[in-house]
């Protein structure tokens, strides 16, 4: 790396921890899942965000925005909700010139840096579906013609644990698509104090813009780069590896499980581990990255039995173990 080259990655490493002070002013606690967040955005993955209602999650992916000077759209996913409502659709226009009319496309609100798919399981796999090519491809094919999505571009779904009549949950295929399965919990007492203390009054806080989405881009130029040693690669294969009921050493994962994490679940180890170095201001990956993001990268990439379900064993409690 040229010396001008890591001035100013340097120079945007050291403007991470103000970008955590400013969204600070807004959302009180939480820390842990904004940073995964934002491990998700240098990372270039997508995540899904589960907590019960009233922990502010529209509200820390709004002011995340507003800080990195992204553009934010929100789409309630409804029963009703088609394909279109998320993609855009065309209208017809007419040239006033020449009277002719024309099909133009009109974008939806999947076209934003950040878009926010709230309570993505409560519409049909249909609509759900339009989300895969937008995560995978960055860009949405309509009438045979590609429309890219602005970079950088990071889909956060929500869904919420309890009330799951009439929901449709994702697919395996769709819920591999996501970087990261960030859980919420509630807030401590003391943090949901100040959150009482801060929200109840006149006072708006005044969010400065911490990072341009080119440098965002920049960063994640950098993610990959960042070094990770041969041993630690050779950890995280065995991990996943040791996930899957046909090919481990684990009676605990041959017990509960009916299969484990693929190929892609070892890359968005490595890319997570990266970027959580560059977070926390580091140019190589080290065992605990590694050991804190398995959680969320392997949780929905693992399959329980029915034995286990009944149990009340969970994937974090399989991860748990091959951690061991």
């Amino acid at each position: 790396m040229e010396t001008q080259e890591l001035t100013h990655y340097k120079s945007l490493i050291e403007k991470l921890p103000l970008l955590n002070k400013e969204i600070g002013k807004v959302i009180v606690g939480q820390q842990e899942a904004i940073n995964q967040i934002l491990i998700s955005l240098l990372a270039g993955g997508h995540c899904l965000l589960e907590g019960v209602p009233g922990l502010a999650k529209t509200l820390m992916v709004r002011t995340m925005s507003e800080a990195l000077d992204m553009s934010f759209k929100r789409i309630q996913f409804t029963p009703d909700l088609m394909p279109g409502d998320i993609v855009g659709t065309e209208i017809l226009e007419e040239d006033h010139d020449t009277g002719k009319k024309f099909f133009k496309f009109n974008k939806g609100p999947i076209f934003a840096n950040i878009v926010l798919a709230d309570e993505i399981n409560r519409t049909p796999p249909k609509t759900q579906a339009a989300l895969l090519e937008a995560m995978q491809e960055y860009k949405v094919t309509y009438g045979g013609n590609d429309y890219p999505l602005p970079r950088p571009f990071l889909i956060i779904a929500t869904q919420n644990p309890i009330e799951q009549a009439g929901t449709y949950p994702l697919p395996e295929a769709q819920l591999d698509r996501f970087l990261l399965y960030i859980k919420l919990s509630y807030p401590s007492e003391q943090e949901e104090l100040d959150v009482l203390r801060s929200t109840t009054g006149t006072k708006v806080p005044n969010l400065q813009t911490i990072l341009t989405d080119q440098e965002i881009m920049d960063l994640q130029q950098l993610v990959r780069q960042v070094h990770i040693s041969d041993d630690l690669l050779t950890t995280i294969n065995r991990l996943v590896r040791a996930s899957r009921p046909e090919g481990t050493d684990s009676a605990y994962v041959k017990q509960w499980c009916n299969w484990g994490a693929g190929p892609r679940a070892g890359q968005a180890l490595v890319l997570c581990a990266k970027a959580r170095a560059v977070l926390r201001g580091r140019f190589s990956v080290i065992p605990e990255d590694i050991q804190t993001l398995a959680y969320p990268i392997l949780r929905h990439r693992i399959a329980m039995n029915f034995k286990a379900e009944a149990e009340g064993i969970t994937t974090d409690d399989v991860v748990r173990e091959l951690l061991k």
